[in-house]
């Protein structure tokens, strides 16, 4: 069992996994979550400043939210965050389509590189000779 204290109200927990935040603080959170989703899609082209000072939630944790892609922005949404890789501006997650992309290309490379090749047999008369180890 793993006991710690809450990161939010000091609280001792029994931590499974996640976070560091004890139930209640959650079930707080997630009330704060649903607040957000709502009001973002009564005000599509709020801006995360606006959405935070409004909703008494921290810019940093909507951020987090759009990177988890628990929320989205519309098209018509002024707010965007960076991609992790290149910096372009996405509407939700950590990497844009290009980065993606290349990402799993990447990793399919790499399964399909070819297996190293075997060790050649000697090819005639000199695969019927016998060797001798030099002492």
């Amino acid at each position: 069992m793993d006991v710690r204290s809450c990161r939010n109200c000091g609280r001792l927990f029994n931590y499974l996994q996640g976070q560091p935040i004890c139930p209640a603080c959650r079930n707080k959170l997630e009330k704060k979550f649903e607040e957000v989703k709502e009001y973002i899609r009564s005000h599509e082209s709020a801006s995360i400043q606006q959405i935070s000072e409004d909703t008494e939630v921290s810019v940093k944790q909507i951020k987090q939210w759009v990177r988890e892609e628990r929320l989205t922005f519309s098209s018509k949404s002024p707010v965007g965050i960076e991609c992790e890789n290149c910096g372009a501006m996405i509407r939700t997650g950590r990497f844009c389509n290009k980065c993606k992309n290349n990402m799993a290309n990447t990793l399919q490379q790499m399964y399909a590189m070819p297996a190293p090749a075997a060790p050649k047999k000697p090819k005639g008369k000199d695969k019927d000779r016998m060797r001798f180890l030099d002492k």
